[in-house]
C-alpha cells in the first residue's frame, strides 16, 4: 500500500512541479476550503489540511496568500466538488475528484479522456467501494518502532506504519489525520514528508507493459485537466 503510494506522489510532483499546475490546483483548492468557512487554518480544519499537502508540495507562499486572501474579500466565485469513477484498461479501477465552475464542461472533458484512452465512466460506486479513504502522514528521523510507541502514548489510532526509503509513513482513518499530526508536533516534528487525505485502492493491480503505458498515458490526460484535483487508482506502476 505504502510502497505504491510513495511511486504515485514522486510521479505526480516531478510532473507538476514542471508545469506549475499544481500550484493552479492548490491555489482553487485553498480558495475553497477558506471559503467555506473561516479563512484562518487555526479555525478551519480543512485549511489547515490543505495548506499542510500544500506544504509538502513546495506551494508558494505568494499562491497560498492570494487564494485566502480572495477568498477574505468576498469573491462570488464558487465551485463544485465532483467525484466520478471509471475503468481504464484492462479493467483497473480509477477515480476522479473534481473542483469546478463549469459541471458540464468538466462532465464532458473526463467523458472524452477515459474514452480516447482506451476506458470508460461508471456510475456512482461502481468503483469508490473497492478503495478506502485515508490519511496519509510521512516524516524522517524516526524508525518505525519509535513512531508507533510515540502514538501509543499520544492514544492515537492508526491503520498501518510502514518504514519506506528513509522514512515512516503512518495510514490511518481520516478523522485522525490532525491527530496524528498533532502528535508528531508535540515531540518538535513539524516538517512531513507526506500530509495526505487520499483515496487507497484495497487491493493493487498490475497490467500488461502496453495497458500499463495506455492507462499511464489515461492519468496523465486526467491529471492535466484543468479542473481535476485528484486521480486515484489501483494499478501497481512498479518501481
Amino acid at each position: 500500500m505504502g510502497r505504491k503510494w510513495n511511486n504515485i506522489k514522486e510521479k505526480k510532483a516531478s510532473k507538476d512541479a514542471n508545469t506549475s499546475r499544481i500550484y493552479a490546483k492548490f491555489g482553487r483548492e485553498i480558495y475553497v476550503a477558506a471559503k467555506q468557512g473561516e479563512p484562518d487554518p487555526e479555525s478551519n480544519q480543512a485549511l489547515k489540511i490543505v495548506l499542510e499537502r500544500a506544504k509538502t508540495y513546495s506551494v508558494p507562499k505568494t499562491i497560498i496568500d492570494r487564494a485566502i486572501e480572495k477568498a477574505k474579500g468576498g469573491s462570488e466565485e464558487s465551485f463544485d466538488e465532483l467525484r466520478y469513477e471509471g475503468f481504464g484498461p484492462s479493467g483497473s479501477m480509477i477515480i476522479v475528484d473534481a473542483l469546478t465552475n463549469n459541471v458540464n464542461r468538466t462532465a464532458s472533458d473526463v467523458r472524452a479522456a477515459f474514452g480516447k484512452n482506451g476506458g470508460n465512466m461508471g456510475v456512482s460506486g461502481s468503483v469508490a467501494y473497492m478503495f478506502d479513504a485515508t490519511a496519509v502522514i510521512g516524516i524522517e528521523g524516526k524508525t518505525e518502532d519509535e513512531v508507533l510507541e510515540l502514538l501509543m502514548e499520544a492514544d492515537v489510532e492508526v491503520r498501518d506504519i510502514l518504514e519506506e526509503d528513509e522514512q515512516v509513513i503512518v495510514y490511518a482513518e481520516p478523522d485522525q489525520f490532525r491527530a496524528v499530526q498533532e502528535a508528531f508536533k508535540n515531540v518538535g516534528i513539524t516538517e512531513f514528508t507526506v500530509a495526505e487525505l487520499t483515496m487507497l485502492a484495497q487491493n493493487d493491480v498490475s497490467l500488461p507493459e502496453d495497458a500499463q503505458a495506455q492507462f499511464e498515458k489515461l492519468v496523465d490526460v486526467l491529471e492535466d485537466l484543468e479542473d481535476v484535483q485528484q486521480v486515484y487508482h489501483n494499478v501497481d506502476l512498479g518501481e
